[in-house]
């Protein structure tokens, strides 16, 4: 059987002011009436049924996905009690999923991108599940054909195409390579050369895979983590879970699926995406999602008036709050109830830094 985990457990600290420690992005209404991880439960469809989502959260966040969420079973929400990244968040998963069910295939997913059209999406899971059925030693990976040459994405280098695979059941062959190799963020320049070859996708971070196999794959790579991740497993039933769990998890080295497992297996396969994606990683993600005026502004959740102004990003948490800017272009402008933010937009990898300062100032409260 197929379950999906989805990852909701980030900070979200590029879309500050409004992305606060208490209610982060992928709990936030961005892009409309319903939050990111709603939207992202919403387009999995018929693809599974509820019991079969896992939603891999923090303690602190797990409460406020719970309400926005009522129709999921209280047990479909993970608890991570520390921040330690992808790769043992998503072996715990597994581990919790084998408990179910020691067949099961498993699909992975972040809870704050955009997807649309969201049948693709689904068509794209299955023939990804139809690919670990046929050999469930691959790990499947998505990745997005690029349309301009980001910085700020890693890439999936293509191989040769799969050989000797049957057709697709699920609406046209959707294109599958054998993977060459991962590459980290690159340069600008860098980035360029990979989006001519033609050869080169970014990588969504989705994943489909058997739950034993990538944890095999954890163990063969990252000894230390599975023992952790072990003990953590042998003790789902003894009344000193929680303990264990806290201390085991506490004592994980933080390391991503990427660097744990991608980079390092060889029988990794890269699924062309038949869908438009977006990470939502910043505030100009809104710019390639949302509408613009004849000035390029766009405007999100507030009332507003531009004089004289091109290219700006106006969001406010408040409908009824009106924001107004004369004269000044390329801006980013978010308010909220206690916080403003006012910036260039070529400066916006700074928010990272802001949120630091406040923390190093002890405003705890704007976080």
């Amino acid at each position: 059987m197929l379950y999906v985990v989805i990852m909701a457990g980030g900070t979200g600290t590029r879309f500050w002011p409004e992305s606060r420690a208490n209610l982060p992005k992928q709990l936030l209404p961005l892009l409309g009436p319903h939050t990111m991880i709603q939207q992202t439960v919403h387009r999995l469809g018929d693809l599974v049924p509820l019991d079969r989502i896992i939603i891999a959260t923090t303690e602190r966040l797990a409460p406020l996905i719970a309400a926005q969420l009522p129709a999921l079973p209280r047990e479909a929400i993970l608890i991570e009690p520390s921040k330690r990244d992808t790769a043992p968040c998503i072996g715990l998963a597994a581990h919790r999923i084998l408990r179910e069910d020691p067949e099961a295939i498993m699909a992975v997913m972040p809870s704050d991108h955009v997807i649309h059209p969201e049948e693709e999406l689904r068509r794209a899971i299955r023939q990804a599940v139809a690919l670990v059925e046929r050999d469930p030693k691959r790990l499947v990976t998505f990745g997005i054909r690029p349309t301009y040459p980001a910085e700020s994405f890693g890439y999936i280098e293509r191989d040769e195409p799969l050989a000797n695979e049957p057709p697709s059941d699920f609406g046209g062959s959707i294109p599958c390579y054998q993977v060459k190799k991962f590459h980290e963020k690159p340069r600008v320049d860098v980035a360029q050369e990979y989006v001519a070859s033609g050869r080169f996708y970014w990588n969504a971070g989705i994943f489909v895979w058997k739950a034993r196999t990538i944890l095999e794959a954890i163990r063969e790579f990252v000894p230390a983590l599975a023992e952790h991740l072990e003990r953590i497993a042998n003790a789902a039933d003894s009344p000193e879970f929680l303990k264990i769990l806290r201390s085991e998890f506490a004592a994980i080295s933080p390391i991503s699926i990427d660097y744990a497992v991608m980079e390092r297996a060889t029988n990794t396969i890269v699924l062309e995406a038949p869908f438009q994606w977006d990470d939502v990683g910043n505030w100009r993600a809104l710019e390639r999602i949302l509408a613009r005026d004849t000035e390029g502004n766009v405007v999100s959740g507030s009332q507003h008036l531009i004089f004289s102004g091109h290219g700006n990003i106006v969001r406010s948490a408040d409908p009824d709050h009106l924001v107004v800017l004369v004269g000044v272009n390329d801006l980013i402008v978010v308010a909220t109830k206690d916080a403003t933010l006012v910036a260039r937009k070529d400066c916006e990898e700074q928010l990272r830094k802001v949120v630091t300062v406040l923390a190093d100032r002890g405003w705890h409260q704007y976080l």
